[in-house]
């Protein structure tokens, strides 16, 4: 499960920023389209933050959909896979717009 060792590396890299400072809340962005399972994240989270300053700290996660731009038309469409053709039917490349993300957002401490 590499969700494990994504959320370690978030609780890491907000406690860090943090420092001594108490951290009442984490925003993240998590795309449809990132290949990160959000049900794995939040059930590691708590465990990841035991004994830092994170523990506690309420998560809130966004999930934007996948979006994609046809090159030939230069059209957005939504996306549920990666590998998707446009709506216009030509066989020009799409480059993806969202969907994708996998950031910290914000903190609050």
């Amino acid at each position: 499960m590499h969700e494990l060792s994504i959320t370690r590396n978030i609780v890491g890299i907000v406690a860090e920023k943090a420092g001594e400072r108490k951290v009442k809340a984490v925003q993240l962005t998590v795309g449809k389209l990132s290949g990160v399972e959000v049900k794995a994240i939040q059930f590691c989270f708590g465990v990841c933050a035991q004994g830092t300053v994170v523990e506690g700290a309420e998560l809130q996660i966004t999930e934007p959909e996948g979006l994609a731009r046809c090159q030939g038309c230069d059209k957005e469409f939504p996306i549920e896979h990666p590998v998707a053709r446009c709506p216009c039917e030509r066989k020009a490349r799409m480059d993806i717009v969202s969907g994708q993300e996998l950031l910290i957002a914000s903190m609050e401490t």
